[in-house]
C-alpha cells in the first residue's frame, strides 16, 4: 500500500515504522506536521491508500481525517486520553500499560480502535526510555496488526480487537506543579518518580542549593543529606538530600537566568557551583553503584556499559571511556563486550555541550566540535588497536552518526532487531565524519555500498543492518531478551578452543592494514574534510546543531524522506 506517516518529527519510533513498514513492502512517505496546508497538499500529492500519525502534538485536519482513514499511534491503553499518558502511568506508578492504534476523529483519542498492545513497565524506568522501547516495540506490533485490518476503500477496521474490561478517561496535560519537587516532602521514590516522568521533556522542577532548575537523568543515591542541597559530585551529576536520603541529578536546565547557556540541558556539576564538593568516586569494576561507566567480567566475558544520557558522548565521557578501554586492556578479558547504555548506544559528539561553548569567553563552537571529534576518535583509536582479545559491540539501544562508527570498531556487532542506526552524518548540516568511518564502514560492505550509506542519510534497523553486512548478527524479540542472549553467545566465543589463533589473525590483519595505510592517515583526511564545517564558510553544520539543541520548528520535511515532493 502507499502509506503516509505523519509526525512532529522523525523521531525514533518515526524512524522504525519507517524501516519497517517499508521492509514490509509498502511505499511509505513522510510529511512532517508543520502545518494543516502542508499535510493537505502532502496527502494529495502522494494520495495514500492511509494515513498513519506515530507522534504528533496537534490535531490531524479534518479536511483529513473525514475522507481517508488516518490512524493515530496513542501511547496508552484502550480508553485512555490525552496528551499525557505516560507521564501519568509513572507517576501514578503502572506496573502495565499499553499502546493503541486509533482512528483519528472530531475527539482526541476518542476514535475507533483498530489493534492495542500491552507491556509491563519496568521499575525504574524514566518516561524517554519507556518511550524507546516497550512503547515502542507495542506501536510497531499494534500498528501491523491495525493494517492487517485495513481494506483500502473501507473506513472501518475489518474486523475489531477484544478490549479491555476497565476503560479508562481523559486525564489533563500534567501541569509544572503536579511535577514540582519539595525535597522536604518527598522522599527519594517520590522525587525519582516525578522527575522520571519528566525525563526527557520538559523535565521536573526543584531547586538546588535555592537555584530553581529543571532536572533530569535522576539516578539513586546512597546516604542522607539536608534536603535541596548538593553534598557531593560524581561524573557529571550532584547528589542532593531528600526527606529520608538522596539522589543524583545528572543533568539540568536554570531558570534563574535568561541567558542561552542556561536554556541548555547540561551536566549539572557544569551548571552550578560544585568545585568546592567533594567527589565520590566508584570503581569501575563494581556490582553496585551508579555511575556512567560500570565493568563486569565473568566467565572469560568482560561487559562494560557507558550509559550516557542520552547517548551523547562529552569529551570528559570520552576520556573517561578511553581510560575504562585502557584499564581493560591490561586485565584483560577473553571477550569485551560494549554495551552502551540501555536506550542508546551512542549518539556521537555531545551537541549541547559544543553549543554551550559558543557563550564561553576564549571558546568557540568550532574549537569545541574539534576537541570533542579528537576525544571520540580516542576511543575509537583504542577499540581498533585493542589486539588482545576479542571486542564485540552490543547495541541494545539505537546508534546514531558516530555513535555507529563507534561500534563498528568492535570485531564484531551484534544488534537487537528494533534497534534503529542511523550510520551517516549528513543529516547535521552536512558533516563528512570522523571516528575511522573511511577505514571501517568499507571494510564491512564494501566501497560502492559504504557510499550510498553514507550519502542516502536514511535510518535502518538492525534486521536490515544485518541483512547488509552492516552488523554481524541480529538476534532477540526484544532489547531484555537480546541482552540475555548476547551474554550467552559471548561466553560461548570466550570459550571457543581457537581463540589465541584468531587473536593472533586479528594483529596480523591490523599490522598489515597498518602497513597498507596508516590509521593516523584516515585521521588526518577526516578531520580536515570536518575542520571545513567546523571553521569554513558553510555554515550548515552550526545552524542544523543550534535547531538540533534548541528545538526548533522544522519549517520543511527533508526531501529525502517527503519521497511525493
Amino acid at each position: 500500500m502507499k502509506i503516509l506517516l505523519l509526525a512532529h518529527a522523525f523521531n525514533g519510533l518515526t524512524q522504525r515504522l519507517f524501516c519497517t513498514l517499508r521492509a514490509e513492502g509498502h511505499e511509505v512517505s513522510l510529511e512532517l506536521d508543520i502545518a494543516d496546508a502542508v499535510t493537505e497538499e502532502a496527502v494529495a500529492l502522494f494520495a495514500p491508500d492511509l494515513v498513519i500519525a506515530p507522534f504528533l502534538k496537534r490535531r490531524i485536519p479534518e479536511s483529513v481525517w473525514s475522507r481517508r482513514v488516518c490512524l493515530v499511534v496513542h501511547p496508552g491503553p484502550p480508553g485512555d486520553r490525552g496528551p499525557s499518558s505516560l507521564d501519568w502511568a509513572l507517576l501514578d506508578g503502572a506496573a502495565r500499560w499499553g499502546v493503541t492504534v486509533l482512528q483519528a476523529a472530531a475527539e482526541f483519542d476518542a476514535g475507533t480502535v483498530w489493534a492495542w498492545r500491552a507491556f509491563d513497565v519496568p521499575h525504574g524506568v524514566t518516561k524517554a526510555e519507556l518511550y524507546r522501547g516497550a512503547v515502542n516495540d507495542a506501536a510497531v506490533a499494534a500498528v501491523l496488526e491495525a493494517l492487517q485490518r485495513f481494506v483500502p476503500g473501507q473506513a472501518a477496521p475489518a474486523s475489531r480487537p477484544a478490549l479491555p474490561a476497565e476503560r479508562g478517561g481523559w486525564r489533563p496535560l500534567v501541569t509544572r506543579e503536579q511535577r514540582t519537587i519539595d525535597w522536604t516532602q518527598d522522599d527519594s521514590a517520590r522525587v525519582l518518580a516525578k522527575a522520571r516522568s519528566a525525563d526527557g521533556f520538559p523535565g521536573a522542577t526543584a531547586a538546588i542549593d535555592g537555584v530553581p532548575c529543571r532536572v533530569f537523568d535522576l539516578h539513586e543515591a546512597e546516604g542522607r543529606a539536608p534536603p535541596g542541597r548538593a553534598v557531593a559530585r560524581r561524573g557529571p551529576a550532584l547528589r542532593v538530600g531528600t526527606r529520608d536520603g538522596s539522589v543524583w541529578v545528572g543533568h539540568l536546565r536554570r531558570l534563574d537566568r535568561g541567558d542561552a547557556v542556561a536554556a541548555l540541558k547540561l551536566p549539572a556539576v557544569s551548571l552550578l557551583d560544585a568545585a568546592a564538593l567533594p567527589e565520590e568516586a566508584v570503581p569501575l569494576h563494581r556490582a553496585a553503584g551508579w555511575d556512567e561507566l560500570r565493568y563486569e567480567e565473568a566467565g572469560g566475558v568482560g561487559w562494560l556499559e557507558f550509559d550516557f544520557h542520552n547517548g551523547a558522548m562529552s569529551e570528559r565521557q570520552c576520556r573517561r571511556l578511553v581510560a575504562a578501554l585502557r584499564e581493560i586492556r591490561a586485565r584483560p578479558p577473553r571477550v569485551l563486550v560494549l554495551a552502551g547504555g540501555g536506550s542508546f548506544f551512542s549518539n556521537g559528539i555531545h551537541l549541547h555541550e559544543i553549543e554551550a561553548a559558543t557563550h564561553r569567553e576564549g571558546d568557540s563552537a568550532a574549537d569545541a566540535s574539534l576537541r570533542n571529534i579528537e576525544a571520540i576518535d580516542d576511543v575509537v583509536l583504542e577499540l581498533l588497536t585493542l589486539t588482545n582479545c576479542l571486542t564485540v559491540a552490543a547495541l541494545r539501544g539505537n546508534a546514531g552518526a558516530g555513535g555507529c562508527f563507534v561500534a563498528l570498531a568492535a570485531d564484531q556487532v551484534w544488534a537487537a532487531p528494533g534497534v534503529v542506526l542511523n550510520p551517516h552524518y549528513k543529516n547535521m548540516g552536512n558533516l563528512y565524519g570522523s571516528e575511522y568511518w573511511t577505514y571501517t564502514l568499507p571494510r564491512r560492505v564494501g566501497e560502492a555500498a559504504a557510499k550510498a550509506v553514507m550519502q542516502r542519510r536514511l535510518p535502518t534497523t538492525g534486521a536490515e543492518a544485518a541483512a547488509s553486512g552492516l552488523v554481524d548478527a541480529c538476534f532477540g524479540a526484544d532489547a531484555p531478551s537480546f541482552e540475555i542472549e548476547a551474554h550467552a553467545r559471548a561466553v560461548q566465543l570466550a570459550a571457543v578452543t581457537d581463540l589465541p589463533l584468531r587473536l593472533q589473525a586479528k594483529a596480523a590483519r591490523r599490522a598489515t592494514d597498518e602497513a597498507a595505510k596508516p590509521l593516523a592517515a584516515y585521521r588526518v583526511a577526516e578531520l580536515e574534510r570536518m575542520k571545513k564545517s567546523f571553521y569554513g564558510f558553510d555554515p550548515s553544520y552550526h545552524v542544523a546543531r543550534h535547531h538540533f539543541v534548541h528545538r526548533k520548528p522544522h519549517a520543511w520535511t527533508p526531501r529525502h524522506l517527503a519521497l511525493h515532493r
